[in-house]
């Protein structure tokens, strides 16, 4: 296979278009051929096989070859999805926004003039801008679909190419089979030369875009729907690096909130992300500078932004080491859920991925709404029929369905702040409104262990090694039942293993979607007790299990 993949990598060069990948390709061939079995064995793998698209698209390391995210890849994808959306209806059109990673605008405008070139309108955003624009936009549009070039919060060297369709799917991602009818056009796609491609013009949208995403998310947090103007807490915001600051900085001010402290470093778009080593604000050390300038200026909250602005984070005052805590995917999850559930008065729907905790659904219940538990992934949260709010455990949160169809990290962050804001003027906050729903509902604490992999297949064997061995107790509790979800018997939910122990605790183990990780799921809850006494238990559960759990992984 290192001859063919050699003789593939000669024969790429020919066609590639960008000086760069073409550069890398000539020395990674010339090192394998002289020897270097590091170079070699990159050769092999990124010209063995293709780059799957799937329900998230196309994801992939930044490098030559059609295993890696390249000009020639992203070419080729434009072209099937054109011939999909052509053959889908008389005259689709497209919109394709962009952010800040490396590549992405050069892929954003290739992508671009093949869709024209190949009989679909292609509409080009006016610049870099969050992905959650991007879902606006193919709604706003009224496109046929759009395209988002952006890795989310991947390492620096990815880069990737999110896939919404409109009409019916109402701006939605994609999902099976379309996922799979477009893979299969761009396979024939790929057996054509991209300079051969027919290109065509590309129109480029107005600000009215831009403007009409903030108006329409300034105008879930605006004073009139209880947010008390300049009286909120003092906030200090990072986007990492990402394109989040300039649509963050307009919707608030349109909103009449006060000006957010934005963390200096983190405030510009810079595809390097010098600061961080994941620009992920689940990792450790993430929001490191934004807890300092937060102590040195004295705020009272911290909101952060991924680099596309599709997540939200919140970290809020602690006696810990740093002086905060970053809340979980859950707490903010619920939060935003009960603020959802006390507006709706009795109509609508929330919903949840299946790892994602169960407290929404007490909540729901207690305000007389429907809870819906969905597969892993916003593209099952987004389209619950009748869908209030929904939200999943990975900081995605969709608080106006209304408005975009795909988890907002803007929209979240000013139902965050418009909360933040009525508490504040309460004398309150939100750690003490955790307190107090779990007063009211119970504790749900929740945590995760995973394990990042260098070898991918360590993790069907990880897998397959819990299914023919599941574990009979955890952490001093018995397993009641070990459920796979990827069994029809229990819904062909995905590669998913529910653990359910005798203590009311809940596991669940699944690969991860977007990374190289197996990753473990944990829930608790307490009913016992004042609430302090209620989530230190549950917490004290969490932490126990996520010892117990890590073997599992680690094999």
């Amino acid at each position: 296979m290192s001859a063919e993949a050699l003789t593939a990598a000669r024969a790429w060069l020919a066609g590639d278009p960008d000086a760069e990948t073409r550069a890398e390709l000539e020395a990674s061939i010339a090192a394998a051929e002289a020897g270097d079995e590091v170079a070699l064995a990159e050769v092999t793998d990124a010209f063995t096989g293709r780059l799957q698209f799937g329900t998230a698209g196309l994801r992939g390391r930044i490098a030559p070859g059609p295993n890696r995210m390249n000009r020639v890849v992203v070419q080729q994808a434009s072209a099937g999805l054109a011939a999909f959306l052509v053959g889908r209806e008389p005259h689709p059109s497209i919109v394709i926004g962009w952010d800040g990673r490396r590549g992405s605008e050069q892929f954003a405008r290739d992508a671009a003039e093949v869709f024209a070139g190949a009989g679909v309108r292609a509409i080009l955003l006016p610049r870099l801008l969050p992905t959650p624009v991007a879902a606006f936009a193919v709604r706003h549009l009224g496109t046929s679909a759009g395209v988002m070039v952006t890795a989310s919060h991947n390492p620096p060297a990815d880069n990737g190419y999110k896939v919404y369709l409109g009409g019916a799917d109402e701006g939605s991602q994609i999902v099976p089979p379309v996922d799979g009818e477009i893979a299969a056009r761009i396979e024939e796609a790929a057996a054509t030369p991209v300079s051969d491609y027919p290109r065509g013009e590309v129109e480029i949208a107005g600000e009215g875009v831009w403007r009409a995403y903030v108006e329409a998310t300034a105008a879930i947090g605006q004073p009139d729907q209880g947010m008390p103007g300049s009286t909120g807490p003092k906030v200090v915001y990072t986007p990492l690096h990402g394109v989040g600051l300039e649509t963050v900085e307009a919707v608030l001010a349109v909103a009449g909130f006060p000006a957010v402290i934005p963390v200096p470093e983190q405030a510009q778009p810079d595809g390097a992300f010098p600061t961080v080593d994941f620009p992920n604000p689940e990792e450790p050390g993430a929001l490191d500078l934004a807890m300092a300038l937060a102590t040195a200026e004295g705020a009272e909250l911290i909101v952060a932004n991924d680099p596309d602005a599709d997540r939200l984070a919140v970290a809020v005052p602690d006696d810990g080491p740093t002086g905060w805590r970053m809340l979980t995917g859950n707490e903010v999850g619920l939060l935003l859920g009960w603020d959802a559930a006390r507006s709706a008065r009795g109509h609508g729907v929330l919903a949840a991925s299946i790892v994602s905790s169960p407290g929404l659904g007490v909540i729901a219940e207690a305000h007389g709404l429907e809870f819906v538990q969905t597969l892993t992934g916003f593209k099952w949260v987004s389209r619950v029929p009748g869908l209030s709010y929904g939200y999943e455990e990975a900081l995605g949160y969709l608080v106006n369905p209304g408005t975009v169809r795909d988890k907002d990290g803007i929209s979240a962050l000013v139902r965050v702040l418009t909360l933040a804001s009525e508490l504040h003027e309460r004398g309150s906050s939100l750690s003490e409104e955790l307190l107090a729903l779990a007063g009211e509902f119970g504790a749900f604490e929740s945590g995760q262990v995973s394990v990042r992999v260098t070898d991918l297949a360590r993790i069907p064997a990880t897998m397959a090694a819990l299914r023919a061995e599941p574990p009979t107790e955890l952490a001093g509790a018995a397993v009641l039942a070990a459920d796979d979800l990827s069994l029809p018997e229990h819904g062909a939910i995905g590669d998913i293993l529910r653990f359910t122990l005798d203590d009311g605790s809940r596991l669940m183990v699944r690969p991860s979607g977007t990374e190289p990780k197996v990753k473990v799921y944990i829930d608790a809850t307490s009913t016992e007790g004042p609430p302090a006494q209620r989530i230190r238990t549950a917490r004290a559960r969490v932490a126990a299990l996520s010892e117990a759990a890590r073997p599992l992984l680690e094999g």
